[in-house]
């Protein structure tokens, strides 16, 4: 293969023109006749058996030459990438493909991003606002407060009804005196002040007493589904049974049955403790994330639209994979947010833009760092993947290539220069605002679902 021309294109793209030799056809062209053949008939001869020749007479040059270009295009985009002195980015797109002097030869088109030339201002001594990861302990009481409302046991209550009771009803909706579909349950454990109905329907059980019936007239909210929207209705209730929760004791018998620790303190300090390095890490990484919006703001790169779209298609791929894991497909996730999958996709293409304009700022500073990276820096980082996706190192050697690990190294590197580098500054205090009067929010229409009825826990 030979390089003909290459042409620039606008935002660092670069049109290529390879010539595939006569030999080179020839090859491809005796591969896919041999790889045919069976399957071709031609008369008086069996499958298999007539000479390419003969088939070429009957049928055409052309019925093996789909076949011989698709073969050759992985070794046209690989002589694209290798064999030229070009810093080709991602992978090129074939535009053309022209067959030369009677089929003997091919002119191959290929349109191809270059790394476009990175001009970097300022990227050391930067600041940023950092705030402090210190642990009020009004959030450790939270979590505490949190992890006995989950271990509460619920207690059968001889009074009337009462917010954060479990309301054991009967229950159905009559609309002009006629029920409608969904609006009957038998013995449903209903939560009192966690708006699982529609507004109003928990308030007016609450303060009905044991045996009591009661009939609610209520309004079904306008966004609800089209039958009942702003309908009158009315449901006829009857209360069971009330069930309060009992919260265990807030000590160290508390703190064995729910953690691995001895005492409380011990418990609260693992509370601590993981508030802290969950907060550390959010702080690090917006502290970070900051810092290189300045850096790639400022940064000069006339950054190819290709490099953007492979990274669009990255950034789909993991998507795809992280939903999957979740037993949803993305096209299911996408319909809950009432969007498509080109809306989507669109939606990612600002941060995949950034992605690419941060790794080509960090690439720049590592040239201009002079970083390098030891063979025992590679091997520590297989040996590390290996270990993370449980995966032969031997293996994870043969898949991963080495030029790959050596890039992300040098950028790992290039990140830390610039947060070393970078001052930490406390956030600025939040002006004061003027009070306001402040209303109770409205509450959430919920959907009045046919509801079955649920299993009680164990202890109940």
């Amino acid at each position: 293969m030979n390089l003909i021309s290459s042409e620039k294109k606008e935002k660092n793209e670069i049109e290529l023109k390879i010539k595939v030799t006569p030999e080179e056809l020839e090859a491809a062209i005796n591969k896919a006749y041999l790889k045919n053949r069976n399957r071709i008939g031609v008369p008086g001869f069996r499958k298999g058996k007539a000479p390419r020749k003969i088939i070429e007479k009957m049928y055409g040059v052309a019925i093996f030459m789909n076949d011989a270009l698709d073969s050759l295009l992985p070794d046209v985009l690989k002589f694209a990438m290798k064999d030229t002195d070009l810093d080709i980015v991602g992978y090129p797109k074939i535009s053309n493909i022209d067959l030369k002097d009677n089929d003997t030869w091919a002119e191959i088109t290929l349109i191809a991003a270059l790394r476009p030339e990175v001009k970097l201002k300022k990227y050391k001594g930067l600041s940023a606002e950092k705030p402090s990861i210190e642990v009020p302990k009004s959030e450790i009481d939270s979590e505490l407060e949190a992890m006995r409302q989950r271990n509460a046991r619920m207690e059968p209550a001889e009074r009337p009804a009462k917010m954060g009771d479990i309301a054991v009803i009967n229950f159905e909706g009559f609309l002009d005196g006629v029920p409608f579909d969904g609006g009957k349950g038998e013995n449903y454990d209903l939560e009192l002040g966690s708006g699982s109905f529609i507004p109003g329907f928990e308030e007016k059980v609450e303060g009905m007493e044991i045996g009591e019936e009661r009939d609610i007239d209520l309004v079904f909210p306008e966004n609800y589904k089209e039958d009942l929207a702003g309908k009158a209705v009315v449901f006829k209730v009857k209360l069971n049974e009330v069930k309060e929760k009992q919260l265990p004791a807030l000590d160290d018998e508390f703190a064995k049955d729910v953690s691995e620790f001895d005492t409380l303190d011990e418990y609260k300090a693992s509370i601590k403790a993981k508030i802290e390095e969950k907060r550390k890490t959010d702080v690090d990484e917006t502290f970070e994330n900051i810092l290189m919006e300045q850096i790639t703001d400022e940064m000069e790169a006339d950054v190819p639209d290709a490099m953007i779209e492979e990274q669009l298609e990255r950034s789909m791929d993991s998507f795809s994979r992280q939903i999957s894991a979740y037993g949803m497909q993305p096209e299911q996730y996408m319909q809950m947010l009432g969007i498509t999958p080109d809306t989507f996709k669109e939606k990612m293409r600002g941060n995949a833009e950034k992605q690419v304009k941060t790794s080509l700022a960090l690439a720049k500073i590592a040239e201009l760092e002079d970083i390098e990276i030891s063979d025992k820096e590679i091997e520590e980082e297989y040996e590390a993947a290996a270990k993370q996706y449980k995966i032969d190192l031997e293996k994870i050697q043969k898949e991963v290539p080495r030029a790959d690990i050596i890039h992300d190294l040098k950028l790992r590197k290039a990140v830390k220069i610039v947060i070393d580098s970078a001052k930490a500054e406390k956030p600025k205090a939040a002006p004061a605002k003027a009070a306001k009067d402040t209303e109770k929010p409205a509450q959430k229409p919920a959907a009045a679902k046919k509801p079955e009825k649920k299993a009680e826990k164990k202890g109940e």
